[in-house]
Order: structure tokens, then C-alpha cells, then sequence
């Protein structure tokens, strides 16, 4: 029997959590009675919830999925965390076989639970549409892997790059399609990122549960309107302290401008594990090198303007093989307007 698309249906189940999982992964599971007949789905809904194999596996009562197929993305754990091991539960409910997207790359349960499961004599099938299934948890991958917050980046422009005019005029480049759909984007990252230079120029709203701004100089206004909701972590060179809601973060300096590598580290020290940046084409182009995915609105406009702003305007080199190197890996469309998903090839 080919898994393809029960494996490609866990990943469509998994998504629906998106934003709400973290630091856990995203996670959904297919259930099959003997026969082959689809009998429970479920998936991760919320760090803290029922892992999706535990919710698919409770909803059944009657025994139906005793010698029967459990799909799921990620291997199953193996350790008591907030909830039981799943392999456990798996190997009581008397399932024959398990379909596994990925290896859990948790240290923790990293082919603990393939042991547990094929000990208990049940068949494991492994490495079913892999790729995806880690495309999926990228986020949780890099967690894992490099003890590192994901970063990913988000940047609107007209055909020409540019982000705004000279005098800063920006609204609106996209078209309100484009614009919904960096409210999704948003609620896929555990933080947001921007600077008191947009703040002073757009008084963004930005609305998130948790939002890291960079003001050296404390130069914004704590009555703007990004100051008005969520968790504020507030990078600065002065203060240490935690005031009126804000927790106002001391930082040192790099070549005179806060140093990017202690604040993404002291964010994940705070156990933020993805942030989403949107800034201007200063911060864009100096955290380029930290960046692991970028998603690039591009509406059908041009400035025409070489003083107009753009949106990674941070260096200067005289060969274009100096040029830092990304792969498109997805092209969406939110008529009139295109977003270009990529990654960089190398950091």
C-alpha cells in the first residue's frame, strides 16, 4: 500500500496548529482499521495538548484499531513530557504497523520510539515524503539541531525592489489579499522583529503575542501603537529592566549597532524559537546572515525611482559574485501581487 497521501493528509492535519505548538513540533496522525479503512485523524493541537497520536488513538473505543496502521510525520515519542509516551500507547492500543514520516531529531526520542515500537513486534515503515514531512518542522529542526532560533524574514516591495519612496511613502505596495496573508504568516512564528525606524516611520500595529523591537537609542514613543499588545521584548544600549509591561533588554554593541548575535541568542535563551523580521532594508540586508527563510511580496509596480528605498540596502560590492545566493522553492500568487518563498544555498 502506497502512504503517500495519508502521509501528505498528517501534514494537512499538523498545519491546522500552526503558531501553537511551539517549542513542540507540528504533528498530525492518520489511523486504519485492519482492512485499510480510515477510522480516527488527529494532530498536536496545542504545546501542553495530547500528542496527535494520543488524540487520533482516544477517540477510538471499541478496539477498531487493534491490528490496524498508524500514520504520523514525526516518530513517536518515547519519554514521559507533558503527556505519556505515545509509543507506549501505540503498542497497548495493539496497532500492527506504524508509517513514520520522519526520525525525531529530539536527542530525548531520536530512534528511542522505532526501538520501543519495533521491539513490541510491530512493522515500522520509515521515511515516508521525508522531505516534506521536515519542511514541516523546520523550525523544530533547527531548535534541535543548533540550539538556534529560526529566523525568517518578510519583505514587501515593488518590481524594482523597493520598499518605499524617498520621502518614506509605503502604503500600500501590496494589495489587501497580500496583506491577509502576512497575518497567516505572522502566526507561524513565535516573535516578530522590527526596529524603532519603522516604528517611527509607519507606527505599525503589528499585531502578535510576542513582539522584540530594536531601539538603541529608546527612541520610539511607549504609546505607539506596537506597544499596545503582546509580550515586548525592547533591545536597547541602556536599560536592564522590566517597566510598565516592556522588558527593556541592555545590549551590546557591534560596529555601533546592536549586536544581532546576542540578541537571537538571548531570544531563544527567553524560549522564543522562531521570530519573523519585518523591517527596512537596513536590518533586512545585516540580518540577512542569520536568516534561514525569506518570504518576498512582490506587486506590480515600479518606482522607477533610484532614491526610492530598498529592501536589503546594506552594502556595497563591485562583483556579482559577492552576491549572497537563495533557492526560490515556492510561487504563490494574491492577485495582483506574487510571494516568492526561498532559502539561502549557503550561510
Amino acid at each position: 500500500m502506497q502512504y503517500n497521501l495519508l502521509m501528505q493528509k498528517c501534514i494537512e492535519l499538523a498545519r491546522q496548529a500552526e503558531g501553537m505548538t511551539s517549542p513542540n513540533p507540528l504533528v498530525g496522525c492518520v489511523i486504519l482499521d485492519k482492512e485499510g479503512n480510515e477510522i480516527s485523524t488527529g494532530y498536536h493541537h496545542k504545546y501542553g495538548d495530547n500528542h496527535a497520536e494520543r488524540d487520533a488513538l482516544l477517540k477510538l473505543h471499541n478496539g477498531e484499531e487493534k491490528e490496524g496502521t498508524l500514520i504520523v510525520n514525526l516518530e513517536p515519542c518515547s519519554h514521559y513530557g507533558k503527556t505519556p509516551p505515545c509509543a507506549d500507547l501505540i503498542i497497548e492500543r495493539g496497532i500492527r504497523r506504524v508509517v513514520i514520516g520522519m526520525q525525531d531529531v529530539n536527542p530525548i526520542v531520536a530512534k528511542n520510539g522505532i526501538r520501543k515500537l519495533k521491539n513490541a513486534g510491530i512493522e515500522v515503515i520509515e521515511n515516508v515524503l521525508e522531505n516534506e514531512c521536515k519542511a514541516l518542522n523546520e523550525i523544530f529542526i533547527k531548535n534541535m539541531t543548533k540550539n538556534e532560533v529560526f529566523v525568517a524574514l518578510k519583505t514587501a516591495t515593488t518590481l524594482d525592489g523597493k520598499i518605499a519612496t524617498s520621502n518614506g511613502s509605503s502604503k500600500w505596495i501590496t494589495s489587501d489579499k497580500a496583506r491577509d496573508e502576512v497575518k497567516k504568516i505572522r502566526n507561524r512564528y513565535d516573535a516578530i522583529l522590527t526596529t524603532s525606524s519603522t516604528i517611527l516611520a509607519d507606527n505599525p500595529t503589528m499585531a502578535h503575542r510576542k513582539k522584540i523591537i530594536l531601539d538603541r537609542e529608546l527612541k520610539t514613543n511607549l504609546e505607539a501603537q506596537i506597544y499596545k499588545e503582546g509580550e515586548i521584548y525592547l533591545f536597547n544600549a541602556t536599560l536592564d529592566m522590566f517597566e510598565g509591561g516592556i522588558n527593556f533588554i541592555k545590549t551590546p554593541l557591534k560596529n555601533e549597532k546592536l549586536d544581532l548575535g546576542f540578541i537571537l541568542k538571548k531570544a531563544f535563551d527567553l524560549g522564543i524559537k522562531s521570530i519573523l523580521v519585518e523591517a527596512g532594508g537596513h536590518l533586512n540586508g545585516e540580518i540577512l546572515k542569520y536568516t534561514d527563510k525569506i518570504y518576498h511580496f512582490i506587486a506590480p509596480k515600479i518606482t522607477g525611482d533610484n532614491s526610492s528605498l530598498s529592501c536589503f540596502n546594506f552594502r556595497k560590492i563591485d562583483n556579482i559574485n559577492d552576491s549572497y545566493n537563495f533557492k526560490i522553492t515556492q510561487i504563490d500568487t494574491f492577485e495582483p501581487d506574487i510571494l516568492l518563498t526561498y532559502y539561502p544555498i549557503s550561510k
